[in-house]
């Protein structure tokens, strides 16, 4: 038993060796310069509008990821897909932040669910693959509840009204064209498509660090002119990011000035 948890001790010691070498490596950022919480986002203009709004510079241009912080707060844009989800969510058990949010767009699934909506997920199916070499199959991928209730509050002091629903994570960029999976889609009653939400939440609840996210729907892929282009996401962007951005940073300053916790069930986290 002793030799057991001595090499056991040696691997975790060996991790974190790799994580604190590492994040510095990916983002250009010091250690000690990150905020207690962490948004996460693929799109670099999200990064561009946190500096402009907070009066503060982007570190790490020459780096795979940029960032930027005020105060309590680190905006990182971890680049796109599941693999680049769990990479940037284990490098940040390098300094352990109290929650992580992932500010993410979704493609809609439902007609109903129009571009420019929120999606506030409230799990996501593990379609991905990478999330595999952490759990077994059956476990859910599921947000820290009290992450998406501050978002919701959040949300509804912009006089905004959101979805819920279950997101399906994939590693297919290009699937539109397959009516097999585009019918299987339908038939799991999903309510949106990405390509990182199950990979955040699986690999936060394997490192213990509370995870939400809020989904912006960027496109309605079912539809045969809903599929998303290079000119329909820069509308996108350019109408509904800044505000998409804004909430997420709220949502976060909410927990921080109140003192709300959101290591709710002590059982998620805690052997």
């Amino acid at each position: 038993m002793q030799i057991v948890l001595f090499v056991n001790n040696r691997i975790d010691m060996l991790r974190n060796e790799i994580v604190k070498n590492w994040l510095p490596r990916y983002t250009g950022l010091q250690l000690e310069e990150f905020g207690e919480y962490i948004i996460l986002t693929n799109f670099k203009n999200y990064v561009t509008n946190f500096a402009e709004m907070l009066d503060v510079e982007i570190r790490g241009e020459d780096k795979p990821m940029q960032s930027a912080t005020k105060d309590k707060i680190t905006i990182i844009d971890f680049s796109m897909g599941s693999p680049m989800a769990a990479t940037i969510m284990d490098l940040l058990t390098a300094v352990m932040p109290k929650a992580i949010l992932f500010l993410g767009k979704t493609g809609s699934i439902k007609d109903s669910i129009k571009v420019g909506e929120y999606l506030l997920p409230i799990a996501a199916i593990r379609g991905e693959g990478t999330s595999n070499d952490y759990f077994p199959i059956e476990v859910p991928a599921l947000p820290a509840f009290n992450m998406q209730k501050a978002i919701s509050t959040t949300i509804r002091d912009y006089g905004r009204d959101y979805w819920t629903g279950t997101v399906f994570t994939t590693n297919r960029r290009v699937w539109e064209h397959d009516e097999e999976f585009k019918n299987y889609l339908k038939k799991i009653r999903c309510t949106a498509v990405d390509m990182e939400t199950a990979t955040l939440f699986s690999v936060g609840f394997y490192n213990r660090i509370p995870t939400g996210a809020l989904l912006l729907v960027s496109d309605q892929p079912m539809l045969p002119d809903g599929i998303k282009t290079e000119k329909s996401d820069k509308k996108v962007t350019a109408q509904y990011s800044k505000e998409h951005l804004c909430i997420g940073i709220d949502a976060l300053n909410q927990l921080i000035n109140k003192g709300i916790t959101v290591k709710h069930l002590k059982f998620d986290y805690n052997e």
